[in-house]
């Protein structure tokens, strides 16, 4: 196989950093007039539908029964419980700030995998790493001030944080299941399972109800197309790519800037307010999480899976799933 052109490596990583740094704005954007469940859950059905016709077609898609519940278990924690929870917290939470906050993933990783059996206990600058992140994250919140003085709103940030704990979740899950489907076929059934698991909980929520295509804005319905092609099909196709051609290391740069690029949309499109204290909170989480991010490349650690925010917006969840996972440090979209 030969190797691809310097050009070719640059435009892939450009593509990673800018389209799923910019599927903050896009959530943002679709919330405004579409349910968040019922949103995420249309998006992740037709993006698994045409993947999964596409694998069909070209290698044949197939997958066996447990191979379907796993990756319904992992679809069900990453897709409903993370991306999920951050499309329903964006109707009150700026794109760009939950992209910052979504960049303590590793912490949350770092409990979860403690806390899971057999997991690995945090050493002392990871300790230290972690009490940073979550003091970054609070002063970024703010709780203790109103929304009109700049804090942020209490029930959209616990939403997010608790997204990224089912994220963790899902991702240690799929790192312990045998047999593993192919990361492809894997990604398509959790992307299908997960839709389903939105869909029920958009009908369960009452989202259904009353709910008109008709009063959905026309900028809603670009969002939501482009979370479909740009961030669903492009971005993972780009990733795959990546993770073939370059090393885990370069390629989990991009966790650092989707958080810069989801701020500097946020106000150059929305003109979500970027503060002293926001970029001051920003550095913090950023060091706390290069602190953690350098541990976890020690020892057993460097074992863990590549955590997720598409963050949970990320939809390489499939690269998670079984002994063959690339180890990636990073924080999550």
């Amino acid at each position: 196989m030969n190797a691809p052109s310097r050009s070719a490596l640059l435009t892939a990583f450009a593509a990673i950093y800018l389209v799923w740094g910019s599927t903050y704005l896009g959530i943002r954007v679709a919330v405004e007039t579409l349910p968040p469940f019922l949103m995420a859950g249309a998006r992740f059905l037709v993006a698994g539908s045409l993947l999964a016709g596409w694998l069909a077609v070209t290698r044949g898609f197939r997958g066996s029964p447990r191979q379907w519940r796993d990756n319904a278990i992992i679809g069900s924690f990453l897709l409903l419980g993370g991306n999920g929870l951050v499309a329903w917290a964006e109707q009150y939470i700026p794109s760009g700030l939950t992209a910052l906050i979504i960049g303590s993933q590793p912490l949350l990783m770092v409990l979860t995998e403690w806390a899971w059996r057999g997991g690995h206990r945090p050493t002392s600058l990871t300790g230290v790493g972690l009490l940073l992140g979550f003091a970054g994250v609070v002063w970024l919140a703010a709780p203790w001030e109103s929304a009109a003085a700049g804090g942020l709103n209490v029930g959209g940030v616990a939403a997010i944080l608790a997204g990224g704990i089912f994220w963790a979740f899902g991702s240690i899950y799929g790192r312990h299941v045998r047999a593993p489907a192919e990361p492809l076929t894997a990604a398509a059934m959790q992307m299908l399972c997960g839709g389903v698991a939105l869909m029920l909980t958009a009908l369960v929520s009452g989202e259904f109800r009353g709910f008109s295509p008709a009063s959905v804005s026309r900028h809603s319905w670009l969002a939501f197309g482009y979370l479909i092609v740009a961030g669903s099909l492009v971005g993972f196709s780009t990733f795959v790519w990546l993770m073939k051609h370059s090393t885990p290391a370069r390629v989990s740069t991009y966790a650092y800037v989707n958080p810069l690029v989801a701020v500097f949309l946020g106000w150059l499109i929305l003109g979500e307010p970027v503060t002293a204290r926001t970029l001051a909170a920003a550095a913090v989480i950023v060091v706390s999480v290069t602190i953690i991010t350098s541990q976890r490349g020690r020892g057993a650690a460097a074992r863990w899976p590549v955590s997720g925010a598409a963050g949970p917006e990320n939809p390489a969840s499939a690269l998670k799933t079984g002994p063959s996972s690339l180890p990636m440090g990073r924080p999550s979209k």
